[in-house]
């Protein structure tokens, strides 16, 4: 099994002999240098960075257990605050993404990069893909790529770089097409939303299939990925299925898995991710789930410090089978908030309707809503399914929530029902790449 290729990347970076291992130690003092250069810089060019630090700190003496105790940003941050969060000049401003509060109608948020903050996300795109193709291959691009500096043109420039073909298709919205255009090249690897990709290998309506084998490899991004989705793709198409964690706020990139598939390896060079405990604001142990907290170490246009994602997850305990030393975020897990509550404590997540709805073969998507109604929370579920399973999907509906240990004790225990399960044998795409969630509709908007 080849080590991460963001393994020798970060070890460049950090200017590291060719043959001098990269350790957790070395790692280390490089963030802790970065750190400290970065909250100089805030501290120095941003008034709203000097408002919120204390006016006595010493970023240069600073520790990792002194930054612990620095305040963190939050998204409300990045929407109040807006241009007061950029530290470089606007002249030097090249790329301003706006994008919507994640999961809500909420106040828009704007992030601003220069040309130089790009450079390293292409720079880093460049270097994950490197797990799944090799000069020559073909990369279909199924994410939003037309405006410049868009998450696919920068994966396009960076595919370049490697000799690869990149075929920017853009999101899905007609299931055929988009078989057409994987067909028309060979072995070719597919980058796109879970939701999307699970569409089109799942979906029978009338046109050309994909052969199994067809497809080299699959990389998922933008939503949570469930495993039910990486399983049946793995047994669909027969291909090794990769998971890519990042957002906007990042600077799109963040982390990429290995051929060991266990856990994305964290673009540490760039990125200093603390997971913490959401109502301590105390940093956790490996192993342990909480809020991915990241500051950003060499970005100028506008660096984050100690942003509250609202993504719960953990790192993985220990290093890699690949080899590698590179810290790796286990599985998504939700976000806060994001749960259903019940009586007796008990809750539901996306993860949970995800992990049991999407292993029932002929789903493709699914949209939850739970409603208050006669005295009682309700779940309605409606189904996106391939015309030829749709007559079988209720029973396997109900059979696997049945089966589900969580939901189970949610109907219980809970006091949920079931309200309704409606179909459409209708290919239905999202051609967005906002975060899917239940809809809670028991409070009046």
């Amino acid at each position: 099994m080849r080590k991460t290729p963001l393994d020798s990347w970060i070890r460049d970076r950090l200017t590291l002999g060719s043959h001098m291992p990269l350790t957790r130690s070395l790692m280390e003092d490089y963030q802790l240098a970065k750190l400290r250069e970065v909250v100089a810089y805030l501290k120095e060019s941003n008034p709203f960075y000097r408002a919120l630090l204390p006016v006595s700190f010493d970023p240069f003496t600073m520790d990792f257990e002194a930054f612990s105790h620095l305040p963190f940003t939050y998204p409300r941050d990045l929407s109040s605050v807006g241009i007061g969060m950029v530290s470089a000049s606007l002249n030097d401003i090249t790329r301003i993404v706006t994008l919507n509060t994640s999961g809500t109608t909420g106040d828009e948020k704007r992030v601003f990069f220069t040309e130089e903050d790009m450079e390293l996300t292409i720079d880093f795109f460049r270097v994950g893909m490197l797990t799944m193709v090799e000069k020559g291959a073909t990369v279909i691009i199924f994410l939003p790529g037309k405006k410049p500096d868009s998450v696919g043109d920068l994966l396009a420039r960076a595919l370049e770089r490697l000799g690869v073909e990149a075929v920017i298709h853009g999101p899905v919205t007609d299931i055929a097409a988009a078989r057409d255009e994987i067909l028309s090249h060979t072995s070719p690897c597919l980058v796109g939303i879970p939701t999307q990709i699970l569409s089109i290998a799942r979906s029978d309506a009338p046109q050309k299939t994909i052969p199994k084998g067809w497809v080299d490899s699959v990389l998922l991004s933008t939503d949570y990925i469930p495993l039910s989705i990486t399983k049946a793709l793995d047994e669909l198409w027969g291909c090794k299925v990769f998971c890519h964690y990042g957002m906007t706020e990042m600077g799109l990139g963040g982390g990429v898995e290995c051929e060991a598939r266990a856990g994305c390896h964290m673009r540490e060079a760039d990125l200093y991710v603390e997971i913490i405990d959401p109502l301590t604001g105390v940093p956790v142990e490996d192993g342990v789930s909480g809020e991915v907290v990241f500051t950003t170490l060499t970005r100028r246009g506008m660096p984050l410090l100690r942003y509250r994602t609202g993504d719960v997850a953990g790192f993985l305990p220990g290093p890699c089978p690949c080899g590698s030393v590179i810290k790796r975020l286990g599985k998504v897990l939700g976000r806060l908030g994001a749960e259903v509550r019940l009586k007796n404590g008990l809750n539901i997540t996306l993860q949970d309707l995800d992990e049991t709805l999407f292993s029932v073969d002929g789903v493709l998507n699914y949209l939850a809503e739970i409603a208050h109604d006669d005295g009682k929370n309700r779940l309605y579920l409606t189904f996106y399914t391939a015309g030829s399973k749709k007559h079988e999907v209720p029973a396997k509906v109900r059979e696997a929530l049945s089966q589900s240990p969580t939901l189970r004790r949610a109907f219980e225990q809970g006091g949920l029902s079931l309200g309704g399960v409606e179909l459409t044998c209708q290919d239905w795409i999202t051609t967005g790449v906002r975060k899917r969630m239940i809809v809670d509709r028991r409070v009046a908007v």
